[in-house]
């Protein structure tokens, strides 16, 4: 089976769309790299530099310093998918990413997106 196309898009092509996503709802491109940083343990300039190499979105998430455990806690529907029944591992983080990109523009508390408090 073919892959999806979204695997060998590079990242950098969608990140200003996240963070014009969360501008127009009144967050910041910091919040934005908070919630990435969050999930996949890129610190600010390992993220600029996925950036500037237009790393694809496959091997972003591959190469991810340290994919934070609680992301198993993001649960929803994205795209009409459920994400916490994606199979795919790949196609799961980014619809983890999706999801959390989702939330800080529906204006949920950063606490609430980064599961604090939450068992």
């Amino acid at each position: 089976m073919a892959k999806h196309r979204i695997y060998t898009t590079s990242f950098a092509s969608v990140y200003p769309l996240y963070v014009a996503k969360a501008k127009k709802k009144g967050r910041t491109k910091a919040e934005v790299d908070q919630v990435i940083s969050w999930l996949t343990g890129y610190g600010q300039k390992e993220l600029e530099a996925q950036l500037e190499k237009q790393t694809d979105f496959e091997t972003f998430f591959a190469k991810a310093p340290k994919i934070n455990p609680s992301r198993a806690l993001i649960t929803g529907v994205v795209c009409g998918v459920r994400v916490e029944e994606i199979k795919e591992p790949t196609m799961r983080e980014i619809r983890y990413l999706d999801k959390l990109i989702d939330e800080l523009a529906k204006g949920k508390a950063m606490d609430k997106i980064l599961r604090k408090n939450e068992p």
